[in-house]
């Protein structure tokens, strides 16, 4: 299971005193013992990848309001978070991967508008997972859909 990993990982970074990994890893663990606890159930590794996911997408946000002030201490620091995080997601899709995906959604749901892209965001988010974030599945939507 995932949680195990991040827990071999965690002592793995404290034995060889790798700050950042330690760091990013106990943060990851303290999100799922969170929603655990809050939630009372145990967590499955999809779950645990959603929340992964959405740490990586804080740091992406974050890197880019850090780029605008040119902190290149904090850029650093994120840009090896995110690649920490990444180990843990599966191999993100491509644009046009999404676009594959997202085409024959469109066309099952019979979706014509933008009034249609609740359900097809719906629809891409279950089917995709973790592989895309949301911005880009949102972008994709949104390109497709007006088109129609």
């Amino acid at each position: 299971m995932l949680k195990e990993k991040l827990l071999e990982d965690l002592k793995i970074a404290m034995k060889e005193k790798e700050e950042i990994t330690k760091n990013t890893i106990q943060m990851v663990r303290a999100g799922i013992l969170q929603v655990e606890k809050d939630k009372k159930i145990v967590l499955e590794d999809e779950q645990v990848l959603e929340i992964i996911a959405k740490e990586s997408k804080k740091r992406k946000d974050a890197l880019a309001d850090y780029q605008k002030s040119g902190r290149q201490d904090l850029i650093s620091q994120v840009e090896k978070e995110i690649e920490i995080l990444a180990n843990y997601l599966p191999k993100q899709l491509t644009k046009e991967e999404v676009e594959q995906i997202v085409k024959p959604i469109i066309q099952e749901l019979g979706a014509t508008s933008m009034k249609d892209m609740g359900n097809v965001m719906k629809q891409a988010k279950s089917k995709i997972g973790a592989a895309a974030d949301g911005k880009t599945i949102n972008e994709i939507v949104k390109g497709l859909l007006a088109e129609q």
